[in-house]
């Protein structure tokens, strides 16, 4: 998308409200083409809403783009066809800020760290980075954003290699492979020390059952293995298709003989194979991970692995890579270890180049890839119109999500708005965009912005439907409230199913502060900040102040509670807003409140 220098144009850096600032970050885009494109742009206006059309006249000179890491040649041959291309590998971080001035477009794989610096230092002339590979750790998002440069990453060509490499693991773990081979070349021959276990009739659980995760599934099924999947995103119909089984975290640990972890490395995930975990799964279980380090706790896993919990584990990542030189983990005798390869085949390595040099070349032609992970500018004055409404909208997408119960495939959603404004005075889509990125980015590593979330839903086979309620009164506010419904699936919290059978969440901007005003059929009043609680109890006296004495008691502060019943002293939902995470033994004592029926913590 090329633009012109404007005031109808918004950048990060230009934003009045503090409390915003994230926001911007996450919607906006400049792209200054200057010395590619001159841009002529006009905004007329139509039914009140604004429209901007883009007109190329002119094309001054070839881009240039820096390659900072080795490239595949397919890839390199499709940008010299565009651009002047300097491949330049192994530049210090000053090296790498004095080239930059000179460049439109910079291509990284995980080595090259793109800092506020160098964005710095380029004087506003870099208009895209693109990170050859899925992670983009190394490349600063906010900084990128705020100096208008469009990040874009390759997702989806090292798919299969990453499936071979875990299957590869898994049969040389349960094979010992690396093991004997060491021993043979050491002048030993130990045949009755490296005796293996069999993959058929074995049950393998695929920790999240995304591209690499369902590739996985297909070929340990070849291999005659019984296989289930935990993901609480995907949809129970694709697992069915391919013969596998969806079910909760805790069944997919305590009835697996292997766990193939395919999960991204978020806050909810890292970690997430801890002592506790590991106490709940079969003695002898068997562990690959080519997805990331951080999912696993290291120390928990050694600790597992000399208990015999687990009795092997092959892993390709590692939560500090390359890990330390005494690694109690590297050198376990009962761990096999590969330098993050996952990736590593010459199809996949061209695959890679090809798709970000596509969408590299498309960004410096002004197109917007799908791969983009920052996002597009919008026209100022809707951002700042819709700010509260935005952040309302992805916390309602997270609070819906982290309803389903684990197991549920995450298909069918709707919206709706509620408003007194006309359809064309009224533009949902940036609303739209971050109820699925709330949806999506909990349980997922993709970044959804503005540019690719119709893509990235329709992709995971999410169906947003959008429903306008036209409200009588004055249109001064574009909307009175938003509402997320999620069909066909279970719910975590029973009391968010409404009447018609759906998880509900319902929300308002109030002052300029998004609240939550309606959980299934019962009304609330809180503001979506910190955390929050839902509470479905008996309404009686008191009910608020033992809540809040367990709360109180470890010191957790309570922003903000509310309490929405359907009758007096029938049941009622309390929801309690708190600014620090209880711990679980404070959750377990509201739980064990005899009035409480039910209860759930939600992470805003």
């Amino acid at each position: 998308m090329a633009t012109a220098a404007s005031s109808n144009f918004l950048s990060a850096s230009s934003l009045k409200k503090p409390s915003y600032s994230s926001l911007a970050s996450s919607l906006s885009w400049r792209n200054p083409l200057s010395n590619v494109f001159s841009v002529s742009v006009a905004t007329p206006r139509r039914l009140g809403q604004r429209r901007a059309y883009f007109v190329v006249l002119a094309m001054d000179a070839k881009p240039t783009v820096l390659v900072t890491e080795k490239l595949g040649q397919a890839g390199l041959d499709l940008l010299k066809g565009f651009a002047n291309v300097d491949c330049s590998y192994n530049l210090s971080q000053e090296e790498l800020c004095t080239k930059i001035s000179l460049c439109d477009a910079l291509i990284v794989r995980s080595a090259t760290k793109v800092t506020r610096e160098v964005f710095e230092s380029s004087g506003g002339r870099l208009k895209v980075v693109g990170r050859a590979g899925v992670g983009i750790d190394n490349v600063d998002l906010s900084a990128a954003t705020e100096h208008g440069c469009l990040v874009v990453n390759a997702p989806t060509a090292n798919t299969v290699a990453a499936a071979e490499h875990g299957i590869s693991l898994l049969a040389a773990m349960a094979r010992n492979i690396a093991q004997a081979d060491a021993s043979v070349k050491a002048g030993k021959w130990e045949r009755s020390k490296y005796v293996g276990v069999s993959l058929v009739g074995k049950t393998l659980a695929v920790m999240g059952f995304g591209k690499v995760g369902s590739e996985v599934a297909r070929r340990a099924k070849g291999l005659g293995m019984h296989v289930i999947a935990h993901d609480p995103y995907a949809p129970a119909d694709r697992a069915r298709a391919i013969g596998v089984e969806l079910v909760s975290f805790d069944e997919a640990l305590s009835t697996s003989d292997f766990i193939s972890l395919h999960m991204p490395l978020t806050p909810a995930t890292s970690k997430i194979l801890n002592d506790e975990a590991f106490a709940k799964m079969k003695k002898g279980v068997r562990i690959i991970n080519v997805a990331r380090g951080g999912v696993i706790d290291e120390e928990a896993i050694v600790r597992a692995l000399d208990a015999g919990i687990v009795a092997q584990a092959a892993l390709d990542v590692f939560t500090v890579e390359p890990p330390p030189k005494d690694s109690r983990l590297v050198h376990h005798e009962n761990v096999t270890v590969t330098p993050h390869l996952g990736a590593s085949t010459t199809e996949a390595q061209e695959g890679v180049a090809i798709e970000v040099a596509e969408a590299v070349v498309g960004a410096l032609k002004g197109e917007l890839a799908a791969t983009a992970v920052n996002a597009p500018m919008v026209p100022a004055e809707v951002l700042s119109e819709l700010a509260p409404f935005v952040v309302l909208a992805e916390k309602l997408g997270r609070l819906a999500v982290q309803l389903v119960a684990g197991g549920s495939g995450v298909k069918s959603v709707k919206v709706t708005y509620a408003s007194a404004r006309a359809p064309d005075d009224l533009d949902t889509r940036v609303i739209r965009a971050m109820i699925i990125k709330g949806l999506i980015e909990p349980i997922s590593s993709v970044f959804v912005n503005l540019v690719n979330a119709d893509f990235t839903a329709k992709q995971r086979g999410l169906r947003i439907t959008e429903e306008r309620i036209l409200l009588d009164g004055s249109p001064e506010n574009p909307l009175e409230f938003v509402q997320v419904q999620i069909a066909n699936v279970e719910s975590k919290f029973a009391s968010a199913i409404s009447e018609s059978g759906e998880i509900k969440v319902e929300g308002k901007v109030k002052d300029g502060i998004p609240h939550l005003t309606k959980v299934g059929s019962f009304e609330v009043d809180v503001s979506l900040e910190g955390s929050l609680i839902l509470c479905r109890q008996v309404d009686q006296p008191g009910m608020i102040g033992k809540v809040g004495s367990v709360l109180g008691e470890e010191n957790v502060n309570v922003s903000f509670m509310s309490v929405g019943r359907i009758a007096p002293r029938k049941q009622a939902v309390m929801a309690i807003g708190v600014d620090e995470e209880p711990s679980k033994e404070s959750l377990k004592k509201i739980g064990e409140i005899p009035a409480v029926e039910e209860f759930v913590l939600l992470k805003l």
